[in-house]
């Protein structure tokens, strides 16, 4: 068996893990300072076990990041025969690429460091890009919680109100084309459905700022399920369902894996065109980030699952 390990960032969903592997989450201790340093403390012994940590790096990412580190630091110190890192949330992961001259490539800079500390091996869920899981030098794999989201969905709407004929699923931007066409094949049970796409432009020179320029596809009375791998500020998702509202659809709802919120971002989408917003708890959600067209799901019983069948 191994040892469970929760960080700070989401120990809701570490002790959902922990309840349905009856696992207890071992004896830790994460002290911060008032100069905004930490401290992370193994409390019990680790020596020849394998170890789990389960730690999303989301906001504060630095922050959550530096306790994942200082984690695999304590229990390597301590002798522990192996380091699993469980990061539901991959903070930084939309920075993958140079997208102007000049810019870092933060997502590199992490899985080196990842790599250096000492993790044997790294799960996430929803990798913002796949091409990034090849960067990777130690095992790693990449859990979708799309057909979770897609099971919520079509009980949300019903068998049958979930058939091609009545629903499109479409993507926001051009990027996540094949992520949605993952979605609708376990929504309708078949690659044969409606596959539409968003056009967007983003600002590069300031953050959060994108616009809808055109979609391709029929939305035309039909429920329309946006599908993206996160949303932050909710920009993209309340431009995108202005424009299919605009092109005839009957009404939008959105299917977003991780919920990384900016502070106002909540109350946008409860104001938008958006009839419900379906996301995962991979970010622990605070209480003032809930409002009513949200429903949430856990992934708890995905990353069980995976941990199950540990080498």
């Amino acid at each position: 068996m191994f040892k469970l390990f929760s960080g700070t960032a989401n120990p809701g969903l570490s002790h959902k893990v922990s309840d349905l592997l009856s696992v207890p989450l071992a004896a830790s201790e994460v002290v911060r300072f008032e100069n905004s340093e930490i401290r992370v403390q193994v409390a019990e012994n680790v020596k020849h076990q394998k170890c789990v940590l389960i730690q999303p790096s989301s906001n504060p990412s630095d922050t959550h990041l530096m306790e994942l580190f200082f984690f695999c630091d304590a229990l390597r110190r301590q002798e522990a025969s192996k380091v699993i890192g469980v990061i539901p949330y991959f903070g930084y992961a939309r920075q993958d690429v140079q997208h102007r001259p000049g810019e870092c490539v933060s997502a590199n800079v992490v899985i080196r460091f990842l790599e250096s500390i000492g993790f044997n091996k790294i799960y996430t869920i929803n990798l913002h890009d796949e091409a990034t899981e090849g960067v990777f030098s130690i095992p790693f794999k990449n859990i979708s919680a799309l057909p979770l989201l897609a099971d919520t969905v079509k009980d949300y709407l019903g068998a049958s109100g979930a058939t091609p004929e009545q629903v499109s699923v479409v993507s926001p931007d051009q990027g996540g084309i094949e992520r949605a066409r993952k979605f609708g094949e376990h929504l309708f049970g078949t690659p044969d459905f409606t596959l539409s796409l968003i056009e967007k432009r983003r600002n590069l020179q300031k953050i959060h700022q994108s616009k809808a320029l055109d979609l391709y596809g029929n939305v035309k009375d039909k429920t329309v399920v946006l599908v993206d791998d996160m949303t932050t500020s909710g920009g993209t998702l309340i431009h995108a369902s202005t424009l299919c509202m605009e092109r005839g659809a009957k009404r939008v709802m959105a299917a977003i894996v991780h919920h990384d919120f900016s502070d106002d971002a909540p109350a946008k989408i409860q104001a938008s065109a958006l009839d419900r917003f379906f996301t995962t708890d991979t970010i622990a959600l605070k209480p003032e980030q809930k409002f009513d067209k949200l429903t949430e799901v856990s992934v708890a019983a995905l990353i069980a699952e995976e941990l199950k069948h540990l080498a």
